[in-house]
C-alpha cells in the first residue's frame, strides 16, 4: 500500500509542475538578444561551414595514403571516383512578415477594382429563345 501511495504522489506532482510550467510566460527577446541570437546563429553556420572543409581535408588525406599504401604493397586499386560537393541553393527570397505567419498577400494592390478588369469586354448573351408552348 506504501508503494501506492508513492506512486499517486509522484503521478499528481508530476500534474501539477505540468500545469504550473504550461502557465508560464514567453520571454519576449529585445532588439538587442534578437541581433546577438542572429549573431550566434551566423557564427554557428561560419563553424559548421569550417568543420565540413576541415572533415573533407581529412578524408582526402585517409584516401591518399591508402592508395599510396596500396601501390607500395603491389596491390591493383580501383582509382578514385571523385563526387562533387553538392551544389548550394541560391537562396530563396524571404517571405513577407505577413507570409511568415500565414497570411496570404494579395496578388492586386487593394486600391484597383477586382471585380470586373477594365480589358475584360461583356460577353454576349447566347441565351436560347423558350419555344412557343403548344395548345392541347
Amino acid at each position: 500500500m506504501k508503494k501506492l501511495n508513492h506512486w499517486i504522489v509522484l503521478s499528481v506532482g508530476s500534474a501539477l509542475a505540468t500545469v504550473a510550467i504550461a502557465k508560464l510566460p514567453v520571454a519576449v527577446l529585445t532588439d538587442e538578444q534578437k541581433a546577438k541570437a542572429e549573431e550566434t546563429k551566423a557564427k554557428a553556420a561560419e563553424a559548421a561551414k569550417k568543420a565540413a572543409a576541415d572533415e573533407q581535408r581529412y578524408q582526402d588525406r585517409v584516401a591518399d595514403r591508402y592508395y599510396k599504401e596500396m601501390k607500395a604493397a603491389g596491390k591493383s586499386v580501383p582509382p578514385p571516383q571523385y563526387v562533387p560537393p553538392p551544389v548550394t541553393p541560391v537562396a530563396a527570397a524571404q517571405p513577407s512578415s505577413a507570409e511568415s505567419h500565414g497570411q496570404k498577400q494579395a496578388a492586386v494592390p487593394k486600391t484597383q477594382n477586382t471585380a470586373a478588369p477594365a480589358s475584360a469586354k461583356p460577353e454576349p448573351k447566347n441565351t436560347p429563345t423558350p419555344a412557343p408552348a403548344k395548345k392541347a
